[in-house]
């Protein structure tokens, strides 16, 4: 059996942190990507090209920047990751057509399905331990 040095409590709120930094780096660099090097007129071209408004590239861009440093800073945790649940489902759909695998060429929907499901949890869990806001001032009756 394992034991933790920490009451489950304790365990659950460094888990929740845990989980937002994950998501919240993992959000910086899918922006980062489309900026440095997919470029922001590559992928507003990418998203033209799927029949989206080409607008819709620079909120996701922006959504993803801003949702990636809002986590790690544990900024409105629970809202943020409600908010960009639309982003993952998006990108769910770019790639549902190539297959489950994300190894897949051009990335199958795996891991966007994955990331929808963690960010559900996040919202669920809220920020956890060392959140710039947490769930009193954040309005919630739990606490995180």
């Amino acid at each position: 059996m394992i034991t933790f040095p920490f009451d489950d409590r304790t365990a659950s709120a460094h888990g929740a942190l845990v989980l937002r930094l994950a998501l919240g780096v993992m959000f910086i660099a899918h922006a980062l990507l489309k900026v440095l090097v997919f470029t922001i007129p590559g992928t507003v071209q990418f998203f033209a090209s799927l029949g989206l408004p080409s607008v819709l590239a620079y909120a996701t861009i922006a959504a993803e920047l801003l949702g990636g440093l809002a986590l790690i800073v544990g900024f409105q945790v629970r809202a943020v990751s409600l908010a960009l649940i639309p982003v993952l489902v998006g990108a769910t759909w770019v790639h549902a057509g190539n297959g489950w695998a994300f190894s897949n060429a051009n990335g199958g929907w795996e891991y966007p399905a994955f990331l929808t499901v963690a960010a559900l949890a996040q919202a669920l869990l809220g920020a956890g331990s060392f959140a710039l806001t947490s769930a009193k001032s954040a309005g919630y009756a739990a606490a995180e």
